[in-house]
C-alpha cells in the first residue's frame, strides 16, 4: 500500500515537473514571437517615415 502511493506521489510530481517545463517553454515562444511582432512594426514604421 505505501509503494503503491509512493509511486502515485512520484508520477504525479514528474507530471506536474513536465507540465511546468511545457508551460515555460510555451510562455518563451509567445515572448520571441511578441519581440519578433514588436520588431516588424518597428521596421514598418522606419519604412513609413522614409
Amino acid at each position: 500500500m505505501m509503494t503503491m502511493m509512493m509511486m502515485m506521489m512520484m508520477m504525479m510530481m514528474v507530471m506536474m515537473m513536465i507540465m511546468m517545463i511545457m508551460v515555460m517553454m510555451m510562455i518563451m515562444v509567445m515572448m520571441m514571437m511578441m519581440m519578433i511582432m514588436m520588431m516588424m512594426i518597428m521596421v514598418m514604421m522606419m519604412m513609413m517615415t522614409n
